[in-house]
């Protein structure tokens, strides 16, 4: 009996739709997961602790497994997880990415190296020590530019700075997030850098494909309605199909196609973000997954086949009955989480839900748990999914349920004693949008500059 290999960490959002959609084409799964699974030895041929952060120990604990347990396919779900699928993928000669070019794509530095050689446009860019003098560094950077990690995603770390004194401020935040002990640990000597790029304006999309021997097959490009000019650049909504020109999208299927031959990435799901401009368009970030979160909710092929239903097919070989996305337009939104705080409440949820077009609202923070907006954190809020006869229907049914959420946070530590109280502690600022997207842009640092 083959088996997929499915890795997942603790963290991730996606394992329900990949074990969902195993489970609808009948293929056993193994979860190989960065701890061991408590009912673990109830089901040996269906866990497997393996070591992401040292994946030739991962691999090595995988080709041993599958002497036992022979496995078809290895798929990650999520970014922590892409190298250790193309070692071990390699050691048990199934298809595969090599390894160097997931770990580019993983390495923002050595994808912009890679991209700027075989010509692709690109920002100028550099790479600087986390040690280094960011006030020095400040006075030879071309402003507007962005600062970010080498490997976080999620928009984690990314900052905007127009000036000197707004560079600075954004490399010490960004120096106090990958110090963090958790970061250090995944990103290994990657936490020892920041890479410094020239902001490309204009509208942002994002590409979901499927590469076969190197061959792209663009699935869908999302619009992201909401401008993303920082100084954070946490996402919101996305929704196709995409409005932009036709030509304009041939311009990004062709960019990202060679943006993906630059890195030599030759198979399996793929997820970029561009930026579009009266330059053509930009790569600013290419990775080997399908798209994060629970987004990929929006998307349904042939007779409602979802995204992840297709990459296990892809995987494992099966047939594809079509790649062809729904009629109907469709969209999501990633609740932003307004300010930092414990999370008390979310009301108006009912409400929301009632919106035409509105399919779901899912929360995905429990109260009582703490949030952190970007660009410190990780995490989204929630989720709402709508579909419609358009695009533009979608995206007013995403902003309409939006405006009827308000979430109640209390400062770490204040904990209400009652509902009247925590209402009157929290009604002013407490909408998550006043019928269109609030950008929140709070000083960078104590005695940082605020930017309207």
């Amino acid at each position: 009996m083959h088996r997929l290999l499915l890795l997942m960490t603790t963290t991730t959002y996606r394992a329900g739709a990949f074990l969902e959609a195993a489970s609808r084409l009948g293929v056993p799964v193994v979860v190989g997961s960065d701890h061991p699974q408590v009912l673990a030895a109830a089901n040996p041929g269906g866990n497997l602790a393996v070591n992401f952060l040292v994946p030739e120990d991962g691999t090595r604990t995988i080709v041993e497994f599958a002497k036992e347990y022979p496995i078809r396919a290895v798929l990650a779900a999520d970014d922590d997880g892409v190298i250790l699928a193309a070692m071990a993928s390699a050691a048990l000669g199934l298809p595969h990415n090599a390894a160097e070019a997931v770990s580019a794509a993983r390495n923002k530095h050595r994808m912009r190296e890679l991209l700027a050689e075989a010509g692709i446009p690109s920002p100028a860019f550099r790479r600087v020590a986390i040690d280094e003098n960011p006030e020095v560094i400040a006075r030879n950077v071309t402003y507007p530019c962005v600062l970010k990690p080498l490997c976080l995603s999620g928009s984690r770390g990314v900052i905007r700075a127009d000036d000197p004194a707004e560079f600075a401020a954004a490399f010490t935040r960004v120096v106090a997030i990958l110090r963090r002990p958790e970061v250090a640990a995944q990103a290994g000597q990657l936490a020892e850098w920041i890479l410094i790029e020239d902001f490309v304006p204009g509208a942002e999309v994002a590409v979901e494909g499927l590469v076969s021997d190197g061959s792209l097959r663009v699935l869908t490009i999302f619009d992201k309605p909401d401008p993303l000019d920082g100084p954070f650049f946490e996402e919101t909504i996305y929704v196709t199909p995409s409005r932009l020109s036709m030509a304009t999208q041939e311009r990004i299927f062709a960019c990202t196609a060679d943006a993906l031959k630059a890195l030599g990435l030759q198979n399996g799901p793929v997820h970029a973000e561009l930026r579009v401009n009266e330059r053509g368009a930009w790569i600013i970030e290419i990775a080997p997954r399908s798209i994060g979160g629970l987004c990929s909710r929006t998307l349904r092929f042939g007779d409602g086949v979802s995204l992840e239903e297709l990459i296990l097919r892809h995987a494992l070989g099966l047939q594809v009955e079509s790649f062809e996305r729904e009629r109907h337009a469709a969209g999501v939104m990633m609740i932003p989480i307004p300010r930092a705080g414990i999370l008390r409440e979310v009301r108006g949820r009912q409400e929301a839900e009632q919106i035409p077009g509105v399919e779901e609202i899912r929360l995905t923070i429990p109260p009582g748990q703490e949030l952190v907006p970007v660009p410190d954190g990780t995490r989204y809020l929630g989720f709402i999914f709508a579909r419609g006869e358009t695009p533009e229907r979608v995206e007013a049914s995403l902003r309409e349920a939006h405006r009827r959420l308000i979430v109640f946070i209390t400062p770490p530590g204040d904990i209400p004693t009652d509902a009247h109280s925590l209402s009157s502690a929290e009604v002013e600022g407490a909408a998550l949008a006043e019928g269109k997207r609030t950008r929140h842009r709070p000083a960078l640092l104590a005695g940082g500059s605020r930017r309207s």
